[in-house]
């Protein structure tokens, strides 16, 4: 059987239009956060979720180094967020100047505007290529009813912020 066309599959993947996540990391003194696409509920019961990290984004050193995760679904009416943090290298700002946010249990970043979000320690890892998998036991969330999502669809209009 022939290898998929990689092209034909990324296109195939947008058109699942997931919701956008940011994920946020702190180790030590550093912070890193960034907008993804690959994300995943993984289990109920332990409560567990997994969000993968291109391993060529700075955020992916401050995630392997930390204990903790911060996953905060992207608001409908937040794509200057996505874009700050899909858009922008934490190798040229701290995009943690350019938001508003407080620090979590164990420092992690919390986006104040993302009002849906959760956080917990990284219990495993899944090398899944060119991204890492991270996978997080949620012990704190903070939900806001009246959520609506911003759409990979549009996020795709983003230039990253760092080499595809």
């Amino acid at each position: 059987m022939p290898a998929i066309d990689k092209a034909d599959y990324a296109e195939a993947i947008g058109r699942l239009d997931n919701p956008m996540l940011i994920v946020t990391a702190a180790a030590g003194d550093e912070r890193g956060g960034c907008l993804v696409g690959f994300s995943s509920p993984a289990s109920l019961d332990p409560a567990r979720f997994l969000v993968f990290i291109s391993k060529r984004n700075r955020t992916y050193e401050v995630a392997n180094a930390a204990q903790r995760l911060a996953l905060h679904p992207v608001p409908e009416d937040a794509g200057d967020l996505a874009e700050l943090f899909g858009g922008e290298t934490g190798d040229e700002i701290d995009k943690f100047e350019r938001c508003d946010w407080d620090p979590g249990p164990g420092g992690v970043p919390l986006l104040r505007r993302c009002r849906l979000r959760f956080h917990g320690p990284v219990v495993g890892r899944i090398d899944g290529g060119d991204h890492c998998g991270f996978l997080v036991e949620p012990d704190h969330l903070e939900d806001d009813l009246g959520f609506r999502p911003f759409r990979s669809g549009r996020g795709e209009r983003i230039d990253p912020g760092h080499e595809p």
